[in-house]
């Protein structure tokens, strides 16, 4: 079993960092994982490299977000984590169409350049998603991408993910009303996982979370972490959220990392929570819960990837293609 690292709770004022009340209850059913020990610097003391697994609350104030961010890419690198995630929107979450199409950027932008010298500067690698990323017809449409960027310890943007299922969903009686179409292009194709100091990363967003087809893809070009970076709804995320994250990780036999936002954006959306760490056997090795920002570190144990494949070899029992398409 992966070993379960810790859950930061992170605040805008120092405290101790704390373990969410989620992980002290798996610690209590699976005795054997532990928490490693600190080293004389505070890091943690670890064999496997350390995934930062962030959950925030975006607001549209971009500032304010970006300081929040920093605050928590800060605590994790001090933590010992070689990758920190952050999840959709983490750039900011708009309270109607205009104020989101006038907030965002371009990847050249401000904000991504404030990103990338934060990488450099700690020498840690960010996943940024969705970053909403002006369209490339930007001054005659006025529309936009839901972006995932990666940026490498360098400062570096080593490759950029957009979106390509966009949110059009109508939930009668649940109180669920959003068109991302209204204002964002679909994607144009997945992009090849990227190499990290943590594993083989494939990107996704949010509602890419509901077709297997994707993750099943990523994992076929050697994904071995899944992320799926979110601003869930409340309504959609008790329903789905974990199950469909841990059948993701199940089917791919892959990490799944899924940073997410919690709580009140705004007076017209809040968001389910629940930043979640599953491994490849699809056990819950983090969870940061439904109401506080905070951080899951957890320790990516690629040996537990190889033998939990090499046990259940289902990617080498699945059938050619052809075999899934007969009834088309």
């Amino acid at each position: 079993m992966s070993k379960i690292i810790s859950a930061l709770k992170a605040s805008f004022s120092p405290r101790p960092m704390l373990l969410c009340g989620t992980l002290r209850r798996t610690l209590l059913l699976f005795p054997n994982s532990h928490l490693p020990r600190r080293s004389q610097t505070g890091r943690m003391a670890s064999s496997h490299p350390l995934a930062a697994v962030c959950q925030m609350t975006s607001t549209p104030d971009k500032e304010a977000n970006f300081t929040a961010c920093k605050r928590l890419v800060e605590q994790s690198k001090d933590g010992g984590a070689s990758m920190v995630f952050l999840p959709e929107g983490f750039d900011y979450i708009g309270s109607n169409r205009e104020e989101t199409l006038q907030l965002s950027e371009s990847l050249q932008g401000d904000l991504i350049t404030r990103y990338t010298q934060l990488a450099k500067k700690l020498n840690v690698w960010l996943s940024l998603g969705g970053f909403h990323e002006r369209g490339h017809d930007w001054e005659n449409d006025r529309r936009i991408y839901n972006s995932h960027v990666i940026i490498n310890g360098q400062g570096e943007v080593v490759s950029v993910y957009r979106k390509g299922h966009l949110f059009d969903v109508e939930l009668t009686g649940k109180g669920v009303s959003l068109k991302e179409s209204a204002f964002t292009i679909p994607g144009p194709s997945l992009v090849p996982p990227v190499q990290t100091p943590v594993g083989k990363v494939g990107l996704g967003i949010c509602y890419d979370l509901r077709f297997p087809e994707l993750s099943l893809a990523l994992q076929r070009q050697g994904a071995e972490i899944l992320t799926y970076p979110s601003a869930f709804t409340v309504a959609t995320g008790v329903a789905h959220w974990e199950v469909l994250l841990r059948a993701r990780a199940i089917e791919t036999q892959c990490f799944v990392l899924a940073a997410a936002q919690v709580g009140a954006h705004h007076a017209k959306r809040s968001s389910y929570g629940h930043a979640v760490a599953v491994d490849p056997w699809g056990v819950v090795m983090g969870d940061c819960g439904g109401t506080d920002v905070g951080v899951a570190m957890v320790e990516i144990d690629l040996l537990r990837l190889q033998d939990i494949r090499k046990d259940m070899p289902v990617q080498q029992h699945r059938r050619e293609r052809e075999y899934y398409s007969a009834l088309d």
